[in-house]
C-alpha cells in the first residue's frame, strides 16, 4: 500500500467521522428545530363550519398566554381535549373539529406556546404545562368532571396526551398516529447516529402508557410515511400491561396527515364505538 493511498484512506475516514460528529452536534443543539414547526397565521375558524365557539386565552403557571377554542355541543355526550401535532396551529384542525362535533362531543383545542396566537417558545416541558393548563380550565373553570373528558392527541400531541393521562384519570385516552419516543423516531430517521444519547427532548410515551388507568384507543395507519406503524403497535402492546381498563386498536388507511380523512367511515365508526363503550 503506497503512502498516497494510505493518506487517501485516512482522509476518507476523517471526513466520515467529521460529518458524523457535525450531524450529531446539529441534532443535539438544534433539536427543537427538527421537532417543532409552528405557524402563527390563523387561516380559518369554526365559523367556516357554522359552529358556535369561544376564543379563549389561558394563562399558564409560567406566565404564558395560550390561545384556545372552546366549541360546545348542545347535546354533548363527553368533552374532548384536543392536543394537536407538531406543525401548523389550531386553525389547521377544522376537519377533525367537525368530525368530533358530529360525534356529539364538545371540544377544547389549544395551541401550544409559540403556535398560532400563543406566546412563548415551544418546548417539551412547555407543552406539558400547556396541556395541564387546558385540563385545569375544563375541570375548574368549566366544572366538567374528569370522567366526562376524553384526552385526544395526534402525532406529537399523542406524547403530550400520554403525559397528561398519566397524571389525570379521564374517561378515555385516544392516541392517533403517535410515536413511542423521540429517541425511537430518531433511530428510524438517523440509524447511524446515537439518537438515544442525543435526545434531549424525550416525549417518551412508551414509559408512561402502562401506567395509564383510563381506557385507551390507539389509531394508526400502515401507510403512515412519517411515524412507522410499528410505533402504534408497540404502544398498544405496552398499554395492554395495564389490565384494569379496556384497550383498543384501530387500523386506518392513508398517510400521516390525511389518514383520518381517507379512512372516512372506518375512522368515525371506530371513534364512535370507543366513545359509546367508555361512556356507558
Amino acid at each position: 500500500m503506497t503512502v498516497i493511498f494510505k493518506r487517501i484512506i485516512l482522509s476518507f475516514f476523517f471526513v466520515i467521522i467529521t460529518v458524523w460528529i457535525l450531524l450529531s452536534l446539529l441534532l443535539y443543539f438544534y433539536q427543537s428545530n427538527f421537532i417543532f414547526h409552528p405557524k402563527n397565521s390563523i387561516v380559518s375558524s369554526p365559523d367556516l363550519l357554522s359552529l358556535e365557539y369561544e376564543e379563549l386565552t389561558l394563562n399558564t403557571i409560567d406566565n404564558i398566554q395560550i390561545n384556545a377554542w372552546w366549541i360546545p355541543h348542545p347535546e354533548a355526550r363527553a368533552t374532548l381535549l384536543f392536543l394537536h401535532g407538531n406543525a401548523g396551529n389550531i386553525s389547521h384542525r377544522l376537519d377533525s373539529i367537525n368530525i368530533f362535533h358530529q360525534l356529539s362531543l364538545s371540544v377544547l383545542i389549544i395551541d401550544y406556546r409559540g403556535y398560532g396566537k400563543s406566546t412563548g417558545e415551544p418546548s417539551e416541558q412547555g407543552t406539558y404545562i400547556d396541556a395541564e393548563t387546558a385540563w385545569n380550565y375544563l375541570t375548574t373553570e368549566k366544572n366538567i368532571e374528569s370522567d366526562s373528558i376524553i384526552i385526544f392527541g395526534r402525532s406529537l400531541g399523542g406524547a403530550v396526551a400520554s403525559w397528561l393521562a398519566e397524571r389525570h384519570a379521564s374517561i378515555g385516552l385516544i392516541l392517533e398516529s403517535s410515536f413511542t419516543s423521540i429517541a425511537d423516531i430518531g433511530k428510524h430517521y438517523y440509524p447511524y447516529l446515537p439518537t438515544s444519547l442525543l435526545a434531549r427532548i424525550k416525549y417518551s410515551s412508551m414509559t408512561r402508557i402502562a401506567n395509564i388507568k383510563s381506557p385507551i384507543l390507539i389509531i394508526h395507519s400502515m401507510h403512515d410515511e412519517i411515524i412507522p406503524y410499528k410505533h402504534g403497535k408497540d404502544l398498544f402492546t405496552e398499554a395492554l400491561k395495564e389490565m384494569t381498563t379496556p384497550k383498543y386498536f384501530l387500523d386506518i388507511i392513508g398517510d400521516h396527515n390525511k389518514g383520518f380523512l381517507l379512512s372516512n367511515k372506518k375512522y368515525t365508526d371506530g371513534l364512535d364505538s370507543f366513545i359509546t363503550d367508555i361512556i356507558q
